[in-house]
């Protein structure tokens, strides 16, 4: 990454300051002349940062790293010329302290630069067809409904619908993906995608202030506004530290001489207050100040990346301290959609049992009617179906070809004529869900199971979960005893509770916050129901995808590619970061204590203080960039 105006300027003050600091050790001058001479380099390199600390001492604010550089390094100069001795000393405080600034601009910068790698994803433009021409106007004058062009290398703007056109999308800056996703007419795409392929006819189904891109930017710049303890732990930190450090800077710098003073020993005043600027130096809390929201910053970048939003590092810091985690069914660790998963007929072949289900259920818009049409695709065989009717809580019955046909529940069996004895339930091992039976002139022909299908990651999220260290998990769903019973054997899932409402899900779930062995508590859902509940949590986490909005709104975290197995990477993350937190504050509050006892006792120079302020603040800020490179975590 290339430095900015303000960056290089930066530079050439370091290098031409340095110059004449190291030029001037070998000129042969001394007394008012020598110290002019020093001045320059010092102006040079340190004019900014005396005006800052001006500022903050006209704004009743003084107590900042400015001011105590400036105390530090004024200090050393008077005591220079006084002793007529080494102006060099103050000028590298104020070179090295710059230098420093410099490497924490540069690393800010990168973290920023990898993060807006996030926001390219807000599109430039829409296309709209005018009189058979393509115009472009701006995303936000898109109304929902109209009709816009998204040719090739171009972003989707807005959410909505295909309805004409079939291409393939890059949507790894939405989810971190990097597999693109084939699309085709009727697919719903959402905004921030790239259109790699073909031309593509979409009907906006949102404005662009509510469409995902404009929901993921929101999210992203508002991050920083919510910080984590650590974080208003410093910021307390410093506002208190920083007058105590000058306070004792002062008594260091008077007190001894007074007391050798009154024991009638020589002050030794300028041995003592060159300690105190020491002291002043070694003090300096920047590397704790810059490293500590640097690093929650870099692993908001990081999570971003990887298609893991957080709302702020206060989201991060509670992540990582997870015990429980919480989860809804549907649309969560299943995929939402039903489908066939198994045929079982008595006295036909499975085909025909599919075709006769099919068929009754051609005119139906059920969910289930649905899945059993798609499992059904053949329609060039020729039906004749006539008299359809629809029983509310029992199923449907209609004339195919002759025969009636009755597909629903036991209940439309039995008002069938078909006998009880064969109506039974899918016995079999793996297959559970809601079971269609089909009667034809009143004669039990078989059953089909329809289910709501397991995410295919969802069972290695689950175990991926063990392994992160979490000690429970749990599966909150509407569904039935039977279904979720299936689900949480096949996913490994330590307790469930099935058959509930919204406000039962509030319930149980304020039950198991109450329980001190649970812990921090995360709570994992798509749906508008999950919403209260997602408020509720410690931490709630909403599938971003195809998660609603409300879903979205309440959660802390978002995961943008509906992949339960992100929920793992985001506590993995969330603890790197924290762990890197910890190591800057144990770092720099430890290296400082040390300095700081060694400049008082007289065992450390400026130069010391130059790598307990300075050093620190670079080794400090290093480590917080690790927190961006979370890919392989």
């Amino acid at each position: 990454m290339s430095m900015n105006r303000k960056q290089k300027k930066n530079l050439i003050r370091i290098i031409v300051s340095a110059s004449l600091m190291v030029g001037l050790i070998f000129v042969p001058v001394s007394g008012v002349l020598r110290f002019i001479l020093f001045l320059v380099p010092y102006i040079i390199i340190g004019y900014d940062i005396l005006i800052k600390a001006a500022k903050g001492i006209k704004n009743l604010q003084p107590f900042d790293e400015c001011f105590l550089m400036a105390i530090a390094t004024v200090g050393a100069m008077t005591v220079a010329v006084i002793n007529d001795g080494d102006y060099v000393e103050a000028i590298a405080v104020m070179l090295f302290y710059q230098i420093g600034e410099l490497f924490q601009s540069y690393a800010v910068g990168k973290s920023r630069r990898n993060i807006s790698e996030l926001m390219d994803i807000r599109p430039d433009h829409a296309n709209i067809e005018v009189d058979g021409e393509l115009e472009q106007v701006d995303p936000d004058e898109v109304e929902p409904g109209s009709v816009i062009v998204v040719q090739p290398g171009e972003k989707i703007p807005i959410d909505g619908i295909i309805i004409n056109g079939n291409s393939t999308l890059n949507t790894s800056a939405l989810t971190g993906e990097s597999l693109p996703r084939n699309v085709h007419e009727g697919d719903e795409v959402v905004s921030g995608c790239i259109n790699m392929s073909g031309v593509l006819r979409i009907k906006t189904t949102k404005e662009f202030g509510e469409s995902t891109v404009s929901k993921i930017l929101e999210l992203v710049e508002n991050a920083s506004s919510r910080k984590s303890k650590s974080e208003n732990f410093i910021s307390k930190f410093a506002r208190v530290y920083t007058p105590v450090v000058v306070l004792c800077a002062a008594a260091l710098a008077v007190l001894p001489p007074v007391i050798m003073m009154m024991l009638g020993n020589s002050a030794h005043w300028g041995t003592w207050i060159y300690r105190a600027l020491t002291f002043l130096v070694i003090s300096c809390p920047c590397a704790l100040v810059i490293s500590i929201p640097l690093s929650f910053f870099a692993g908001i970048g990081g999570a971003s990346r990887e298609g893991v939003l957080v709302k702020g590092s206060n989201c991060l810091e509670t992540l990582s301290k997870t015990k429980t985690v919480v989860f809804d069914k549907t649309g969560t660790l299943t995929k939402g959609v039903f489908e066939v998963t198994a045929v079982h007929p008595e006295i036909v072949d499975k085909n025909t049992l599919l075709h006769l289900a099919a068929h009754v259920e051609r005119y139906s818009a059920h969910p289930i009617a649905v899945s059993l049409k798609n499992a059904y695709l053949d329609e060039k065989d020729e039906c004749v179906i006539k008299d359809v009717e629809e029983t509310a809580g029992h199923g449907v019955k209609a004339n195919v070809n002759g025969n009636i046909i009755c597909v629903g529940n036991e209940k439309l069996m039995k008002l069938s004529g078909a006998k009880p004895v064969s109506c039974r339930h899918c016995e079999e091992s793996g297959h559970s869900g809601s079971v269609i039976h089909i009667s034809r002139n009143g004669e039990y022909i078989g059953h089909i199971v329809i289910s709501d299908v397991i995410k295919p990651n969802a069972e290695k999220a689950l175990a991926e979960l063990k392994r992160t260290g979490i000690k429970k998990t749990v599966m909150l769903t509407g569904d039935s005893e039977k279904a979720a019973c299936a689900a949480a054997k096949k996913l490994s899932i330590d307790e469930y509770y099935s058959e509930l409402l919204p406000g039962d899900k509030v319930d149980k779930l304020e039950e198991i916050l109450a329980d001190k062995n649970s812990g921090v508590t995360a709570f994992v859902g798509d749906g508008i129901n999950d919403a209260p509940v997602l408020s509720r949590a410690d931490v709630g986490i909403a599938m971003g995808a195809m998660g609603s909005d409300a879903a979205i709104e309440a959660a802390d975290i978002v995961l943008m590619d509906d992949d339960p197995l992100r929920i793992s990477k985001a506590i993995k993350i969330s603890r790197k970061c924290l762990r890197i937190v910890k190591e800057n504050i144990w770092f720099s509050i430890g290296v400082k204590v040390l300095c700081l006892i060694l400049g008082a006792a007289g065992f450390a120079n400026m130069w010391a203080a130059v790598f307990a302020d300075v050093g620190v603040m670079v080794i400090a800020v290093l480590n917080a960039i690790r927190a961006l490179f979370v890919k392989n975590i």
